[in-house]
């Protein structure tokens, strides 16, 4: 069995327009301090990462940011954290946030973040890992990229698709249940997968 010890997450730079979204981030802070599970995230201190990060440190947890140089200035690296990853550029970003996260989370955001969700996806499809990634669906965001999957399924462009597998939460205090249940039959090593290998992708 695999523990979750830290969790990446995806989200916006920015509030979005819906007040829940701010607030499902700062819920989902809570929680991982809560339950000792440290943050992973894109480093900034802006919009609903900023919010995310805040919450965490604001009720006792840890943080790990990682951003690459260009974005400093623009997404304002967030100081508070208690390790921040400056990386080179965004390959190298992505990379070390899959090297140190146990599992992934999208929240609501945009372009950046549903890009590097579904490359979790498609790692994972092809096998190259088994980390569970969860789509916080809070009021609905995520419902119209199910309505393509669906609609790529149905015409048969996903492939494998039993590992073609993410998981949604529609209420944030559903998320880390689901996480904890759908790592319970994976091992450590399974979970990870061959880090040489992923590195090369």
């Amino acid at each position: 069995m695999s523990t979750i010890r830290t969790i990446c997450v995806y989200c916006g730079s920015g509030p979005g327009a819906d007040p829940a979204f701010l607030a499902a981030a700062r819920e989902f802070g809570r929680i991982l301090a809560e339950n000792g599970v440290r943050l992973v995230y894109g480093g900034g201190s802006l919009g609903l990462m900023g919010a995310l990060a805040t919450s965490v440190l604001d009720h006792g947890g840890e943080v790990t940011g990682v951003i690459p140089e260009f974005l400093m200035t623009k997404e304002k690296k967030f100081t508070r954290a208690q390790e921040i990853v400056v990386t080179r550029d965004m390959h190298e970003r992505k990379q070390t946030m899959f090297e140190r996260a146990d599992a992934f989370v999208a929240l609501p955001g945009g372009i950046g973040t549903l890009e590097e969700t579904i490359e979790q996806m498609t790692w994972k499809q092809l096998g190259r890992h088994k980390k569970p990634i969860l789509m916080a669906n809070i009021h609905g965001f995520w419902n119209p990229l199910f309505e393509l999957f669906d609609h790529m399924n149905k015409l048969h462009f996903i492939h494998s698709a039993a590992l073609f597998e993410y998981h949604v939460a529609e209420r944030i205090d559903e998320i880390l249940p689901k996480l904890r249940e759908a790592l319970e039959p994976v091992t450590e090593q399974a979970k990870h997968g061959v880090i040489a290998t992923i590195e090369r992708m």
